[in-house]
């Protein structure tokens, strides 16, 4: 067994102190700046590189990260094109060499690197905002950064460099640290490999990666990441006609476009269950994340599913809530974290309600989103799903469906003693004695594959702020300021730990 080298004590109570202030003085300032920019995604705005929202965010986290003047610290844009000579979204790329610690403990000589990942890309705005917020305001109400992009995860890069100005404060000994942001991982991070493969050298030996654009079941611990679902998604458009027909003249002898799609879509789902139906989509979850799911069950219960916004209405004077698939605590975890779903996310096609006359539609179009469990290889799910909605088309309809991504999922790799102790000591120190939790989320961050694939034995810290209503991508997005404020003192006290 390798011997452990000394390390600087670190004092919890005085890292938090120092964190808390940088977050006031420092960080929110500039992340209420960042959510006033409506730095869409490339998917969403085709136009990025004209409009240059996605170029502000990023200078101003530039400007903001070099006036911070960290010891040793550099800094920069990087920038690629593509095949064609078009440009990719750039990223911004820092490195801090190890350092010895101030009471002497000497600087880790492993060769080990800390990677530190976020993004800087948004959602689009989406319906449905409190009538005092919106996307593009922020505002703080009850502890909480309500706008868009905030928690998701534009406060990623600024944690992480008041993460590291912390460990300095304390005079800790630290490993060589690199900070990666990207701007295009709300469009699937397409863009992001040529970075990796460009800045590979640079990136060194990756020991541990802290990614902060997760998701935590509750504010009151750590809570780490073990599997990513992955996401496949695209159109499938059903044409019946060339054009729109009076609908008491075809109906009945035309058959409807959305009937088609019906159809076409029961291939796919049971739609009385939600189950997917290809065996393909689904795989056998490990016995470590089920023994993982039943212990996050019994500290979460049925928060898992009352923290959604769920509708209802009266009936005969009382409140009655839609109800979620399931109310066992343990099978809605595997739910959204080990099991496949279907969600139609957008449509085409149909006119507004108040410009809807009686027409028989020529066409339907369904925008899918297909989240896949960890171990599902997400390209190929695309081809299948491709054959299975094209083939043999009711009526001798036209049916397409064109891919627009897909990322396959991740699963953690196995936990080292040193990582998961750094982990319980650091949740305890930082949230008042609650260990850290481990939890599967039902998103995909299509950088965690890459960087478990590229660097198998790292250690993977992946985390976030995205607790309870947080709502990231939908209305009232917002930053729990207390909680981010806590992980990122947390963040700093694992680096300090590692071997």
């Amino acid at each position: 067994m390798n011997a452990r080298l000394p390390q600087t004590a670190i004092d919890p109570m005085a890292l938090q102190s120092y964190v808390d202030a940088r977050w006031s003085d420092a960080i929110v300032p500039e992340l209420v700046k960042y959510i006033e920019v409506p730095a869409k995604s490339p998917a969403f705005d085709a136009d990025w590189a004209a409009h240059g929202l996605l170029e502000r965010v990023l200078q101003s986290a530039a400007d903001w990260v070099r006036a911070q003047k960290v010891d040793g610290l550099t800094l920069e844009i990087v920038r690629l094109q593509d095949a064609q000579g078009r440009p990719r979204t750039p990223v911004l790329f820092f490195e801090v060499p190890a350092s010895a610690g101030r009471d002497g403990t000497p600087a880790p000589d492993s060769g080990k690197t800390v990677l530190m990942y976020g993004h800087l890309d948004k959602q689009p705005e989406f319906t449905g905002w409190r009538s005092d917020l919106g996307p593009w305001i922020p505002k703080i109400d009850d502890g909480k950064l309500y706008g868009r992009g905030g928690a998701d995860d534009g406060y990623a890069v600024y944690a992480s460099i008041a993460a590291l100005q912390a460990l300095k404060s304390q005079g800790a000994a630290h490993p060589r640290i690199v900070g990666l942001i990207e701007t295009c991982e709300e469009s699937g991070s397409g863009d992001l490999l040529p970075y990796v493969d460009a800045l590979r050298a640079r990136l060194g030996d990756v020991g541990l990666v802290i990614c902060l654009d997760s998701g935590a079941g509750n504010y009151d611990q750590l809570w780490l990441t073990t599997s990513l679902r992955g996401m496949a998604s695209g159109v499938l458009k059903v044409e019946i006609l060339t054009e729109g027909i009076h609908s008491g003249d075809a109906s009945g002898l035309v058959p409807s476009s959305f009937r088609i799609m019906r159809q076409v879509l029961d291939r796919l789902e049971d739609s009385a269950t939600g189950r997917l139906l290809p065996a393909s989509f689904h795989c056998e979850v490990p016995a470590e994340r089920l023994a993982q799911a039943r212990a996050t069950a019994a500290i979460l219960g049925d928060e898992l599913f009352k923290r959604f916004p769920w509708a209802h209405h009266d009936c005969g004077g009382a409140t009655v809530f839609a109800l979620p698939t399931t109310t066992d605590p343990v099978e809605a975890l595997l739910n959204r974290t080990w099991r496949p779903t279907l969600s139609v996310t957008g449509a085409d096609g149909f006119p507004e309600l108040r410009n809807a006359g009686n027409v028989l539609r020529p066409y339907t179009a369904f925008k899918l989103s297909l989240r896949l469990p960890p171990l599902v290889d997400a390209p190929s799910a695309v081809q299948e799903l491709k054959t299975l909605l094209e083939d043999n088309a009711p009526y001798q309809a036209r049916v397409t469906f064109e891919g627009e991504g897909a990322a396959s999922g991740w699963n953690a790799p196995a936990t080292e003693p040193w990582f998961e102790q750094a982990l319980q000591t650091a949740s305890q120190a930082h949230f008042n004695g609650a260990g850290c939790g481990t939890i599967g989320q039902g998103g995909t961050i299509p950088l965690m594959n890459m960087l478990s694939q590229g660097f198998p034995s790292a250690q993977m810290m992946v985390c976030g702020v995205l607790g309870p209503k947080s709502n990231a991508h939908g209305p009232n997005e917002f930053l729990h300021l207390d909680y981010a404020r806590r992980l990122t003192a947390t963040v700093a006290q694992v680096i300090a730990r590692m071997p």
